[in-house]
């Protein structure tokens, strides 16, 4: 507010000003005075704006213009009686009703403007909000038809031959559903380490050893930290649905979960086919949607480090820390 405040300022000494002794000077008193009524409109908001919150848009935007009128008048009249000269300042007139009049309109125009930025980018911040959740919906619906029919044929053929593993891969599938379909914005660390555990456990019965996973876990996780819901487990599905699965031997997937000082770094790495580097627009989908609910959690202008060679991929990600609320939510003031 005082670099807007003072933008105004350099403004408006600009129009009445001709040389530059006049300009500063001009400056100098313009920001004097443009300064305290934008702090102290600030400071009227701030300590009212639960109760603004509380009211309908335009309710609350003539509450705003009025106490913004409010104490442009009031240092209007403050400034003139302490700027002109009078013989006895218990008798000081009126300012001239021109003065007040310009700058009641000056400040309402402005208060309008600003006002109008700040519900257009409210807005904004929603739209961008809920296209994010929609498509964390559509993430956490989504079960790759793929991995469920195959699911499914896995369960049946074990169901004679090893009927306890096919009861296991039932209830592992059964969780993957619940929480594929409980529409969670966040979720632990834990829970969605649980989630991908559930998912491996359920491929590795179907392609038996030709999936090997090398967990590279540190010891001092912070299992309850909060975090956007199904991040690790869609890229653990890319891994294996376009690399390791089209292999003839299989592959090792490697997730690797390290705490540094201020964030925890998320890997995930996978052999691949030459062929499987030109046929891979799968991943594309999974990671745009990944890449997009980090940039709106953590304000991350590239939260997403791609590392790929024609028989390699590795993508990683960082989580930061300090901040324990994801997906802020839009506050207006």
């Amino acid at each position: 507010m005082v670099l807007l405040a003072e933008l105004f300022a350099l403004i408006l000494a600009l129009g009445q000003t001709d040389t530059l002794i006049a300009f500063w000077n001009q400056l100098a008193l313009i920001s004097l005075f443009v300064l305290w009524i934008a702090l102290s409109v600030a400071g009227a908001i701030c300590l009212g704006k639960r109760w603004l919150n509380r009211l309908d848009t335009r309710i609350a935007t003539l509450a705003v213009l009025s106490v913004t009128l409010s104490i442009t008048l009031l240092f209007s009249w403050l400034g003139w009686w302490y700027l002109e000269p009078h013989s006895d300042p218990t008798a000081a007139p009126a300012p001239p009703a021109a003065l007040l009049v310009r700058n009641l309109a000056i400040a309402g125009i402005v208060t309008l403007i600003v006002l109008r930025y700040f519900y257009v980018q409210h807005h904004w911040q929603l739209n961008v909000e809920a296209e994010a959740r929609a498509r964390l919906q559509a993430l956490q619906a989504r079960i790759h038809p793929h991995f469920l029919f195959n699911a499914l044929n896995t369960i049946a053929s074990l169901i004679h031959s090893r009927p306890q593993q096919a009861e296991q891969a039932v209830l592992d599938l059964a969780d993957m559903l619940r929480s594929a379909l409980a529409y969670q914005e966040r979720i632990t660390l834990e829970a969605e380490l649980e989630l991908t555990r559930r998912y491996l456990a359920i491929e590795s019965l179907r392609l038996g050893d030709r999936l090997r996973v090398d967990w590279q876990v540190a010891d001092n996780l912070p299992l309850d930290l909060p975090m956007p819901a199904l991040l690790l487990q869609p890229l653990a599905e890319n891994a294996i649905h376009h690399g390791i699965q089209r292999l003839t031997e299989g592959g090792t997937l490697t997730i690797r979960i390290e705490r540094q000082p201020r964030a925890l770094r998320i890997t995930v790495a996978n052999p691949r086919s030459a062929d499987g580097a030109t046929k891979r627009s799968g991943h594309g989908i999974a990671q745009h949607n990944i890449r997009q609910r980090l940039q709106l959690a953590y304000d991350m202008p590239n939260p997403l480090d791609i590392t790929e060679t024609p028989d390699y991929y590795q993508i990683a990600f960082s989580i930061p820390l300090e901040i324990s609320n994801a997906w802020p939510s839009p506050k207006v003031s």
